[in-house]
Order: C-alpha cells, then sequence, then structure tokens
C-alpha cells in the first residue's frame, strides 16, 4: 500500500528567527517530515509572491512576526488544516475564522516555559540571598557585609508565593521543591490536594500576600487578571518584600508599583511592565530595588532550538497520522496568556 503523502507546509514568522528555531540538524528532519521550502517564509498573506506556496499549504508553521491568522489567510490557504506554532501564546494569532474552519492548532508554549520558569528559580534564590542590595552595597562601599547586616538573609524557611498554576508556574513549582523554601500558591482553578500534590499550600490571594516573603507571577493576562495586584493588595505585602513577574506586566498596577519601590518599602524584580519598555523617564530604570530586565526569561538565543523541535515532533506526528501532542483548543484560550 503507497504511503500518505507528507503534509505540504509553509513557514510564516519573522525571518530573522528561522536558522535559530531550525538549525540544520533539526531543517533536515523538519523537511523528512514536511515538504517545505525554507526560502519560502509568508509575512504577509496577501502577498502575490506567497500565493503559490499558500494555496498548497495544508500546514502553517508560525512563530513571532506571524501577521494574524484571520479570513485572509484561509483564502490564501483554502486547504489549511494545522497551524503549529514555534512560540508561546496563540491568543494574538488565531481567530474565530481559523476555528470555525476547524484548524487544528498546536503550541510550542511547554517548552517556552521551562527557561522562563529556570530564570525565576534564579531570581528566588538571588532575590533570597539579598544579591541585588549587596551588589549595590558593595559598590559603594567596598567593604564587606557584617554578621548583623546578613542576619535576615538566606534561602532557609523563606516563603515564596506563586501566583498562577501555569505551565511556567507548575514547571516552576517543580524546581522549587528542591529547595529549603515554604511555597505557598494561588490558583483559582487548583485546589487544595492537586496544590499539596505540586508542592505548595494553597490559599487564597490576599493571603499569599500577606505571608510571602517573595511573591511571583505566573498568571495569564486576561480580563479577571488585569491589575490583578493593585495598590491595595501590594500594600498587603511585608515592608523589603519582593515582587518578580515573568508573566504579564498588565497584571501589576504600575502607578502603585512605582510608588511603593520609590518609598523603597518594596523591591522588584521585572523582566515584564506595563507598558513594555517602561518610558523613558520612569524610575524603574534607577532604582536600586529594581532589577529590570528587557522580557528576556522566555526562549531566547539557543533555547529557540527547543520550540523548534516541538514543532518538527508535531510535523512528524501529522504525516504519521497521528494526533497532536500540543494542542491548543477554543476554550483554552481564557484561561492562557
Amino acid at each position: 500500500m503507497p504511503s500518505a503523502p507528507l503534509p505540504r507546509a509553509v513557514f510564516a514568522l519573522d525571518p530573522v528567527h528561522l536558522p535559530m528555531l531550525f538549525p540544520p540538524a533539526l531543517m533536515a528532519r523538519l523537511q523528512a517530515s514536511a515538504r517545505i521550502d525554507p526560502d519560502v517564509v509568508v509575512r504577509d498573506f496577501a502577498d502575490p509572491r506567497s500565493a503559490a506556496a499558500l494555496a498548497g499549504a495544508d500546514t502553517l508553521i508560525t512563530g513571532w512576526g506571524c501577521p494574524p491568522l484571520g479570513p485572509e489567510v484561509l483564502k490564501a490557504a483554502p486547504r489549511l488544516r494545522a497551524v503549529l506554532h514555534a512560540a508561546g501564546s496563540v491568543r494574538a494569532l488565531v481567530s474565530d475564522a481559523l476555528w470555525s474552519h476547524g484548524v487544528a492548532v498546536s503550541s510550542a508554549v511547554a517548552a517556552n516555559a521551562v527557561p522562563v520558569a529556570e530564570y525565576t528559580l534564579a531570581m528566588i534564590l538571588l532575590a533570597g540571598k539579598d544579591a541585588f542590595a549587596q551588589r549595590e552595597r558593595y559598590r559603594d562601599t567596598h567593604a564587606y557585609p557584617t554578621a548583623v547586616q546578613t542576619a535576615g538573609i538566606g534561602n532557609v524557611g523563606r516563603r515564596v508565593g506563586i501566583i498562577g498554576a501555569s505551565r511556567v508556574g507548575r514547571h516552576l513549582l517543580k524546581l522549587l521543591r528542591s529547595h529549603d523554601l515554604e511555597v505557598l500558591l494561588y490558583d483559582p482553578y487548583v485546589d487544595p490536594a492537586e496544590a499539596a500534590g505540586l508542592g505548595a499550600a494553597l490559599m487564597p490571594l490576599e493571603e499569599l500576600l500577606r505571608r510571602s516573603d517573595i511573591v511571583s507571577l505566573h498568571a495569564p493576562d486576561t480580563p479577571e487578571t488585569h491589575h490583578m495586584l493593585d495598590r491595595t493588595r501590594l500594600a498587603l505585602i511585608r515592608d523589603g518584600g519582593v515582587l518578580i513577574n515573568t508573566s504579564r506586566g498588565a497584571l501589576v498596577d504600575h502607578g502603585a508599583l512605582t510608588a511603593e519601590l520609590v518609598a523603597g518599602r518594596l523591591q522588584a524584580i521585572l523582566d515584564v511592565t506595563d507598558p513594555e519598555p517602561p518610558p523613558a523617564g520612569s524610575p524603574l530604570y534607577r532604582l536600586p530595588n529594581v532589577f529590570l530586565t528587557p522580557h528576556i526569561a522566555g526562549s531566547l538565543g539557543n533555547e529557540l532550538e527547543r520550540l523548534g523541535a516541538v514543532v518538527v515532533d508535531e510535523v512528524a506526528r501529522l504525516a504519521a497520522g497521528q494526533p497532536l501532542v500540543h494542542p491548543v483548543r477554543r476554550a483554552d484560550l481564557t484561561r492562557l496568556a
């Protein structure tokens, strides 16, 4: 019996990412499972130069820089049956037209969660050692701290509050289990037994904020979570507490947070902000109690290959007539970042 024809796939992303997502060995694996031309990378579904490739495509391999997948993509690619996203969230990418057409969607969001969780773990441990304040003090004094100055420093028994048992949150919880930390969790979709299985004590958000030394955000940006840490809730965090945000800037009222940081009451480790980046005159750039990074927690550099590998595996499953391992369903979007 003749084998089924390989899927016809087309890249739709910013081509600058292509060699990092699919280095030569991975590209060879991809081309063994799909008919795809690495020199055809779509940035505009109405571009006549892409028409022939899209007309025959049943699979789109998307990534950062892909235009939204509205009705125009179905007009250009009427045979489309799968979108495989070599990045994280697809909320801004997919549309009702895509779902209505029955197109299967897959995302490498689980792979992208790995470096975010690793980055967050590193920040938690550094914050517990007071590394950022110690660095500033050492620059100014050129002297080692005294035993009195380090009396409250350390990661034994420190309370870490995780907001959101998302993919990142769950991977972080797994990483935290090997450390001598007390882990608290807030997530309205998790029950106490599941939280215990994740190695955390489940509690209401306000109680978590009051009890935690370090608070780390891992919830999606939805209408329900917009400014979930407002002035009132930020005030619940103890004096000297640390807020880590590697999720979405809009989860925090940045006016209220900036006031707390300028006053010196809190510390913050911010990989995301609202707006992003902060305005040129923002105090966040210069405050010694703020560690600000330009959205680097997610996959960068050689970590992109991990995302590409997820997509290559999904293509191989399509070619073999097997179900996708990382599907995204329409109902999932209300709870995804």
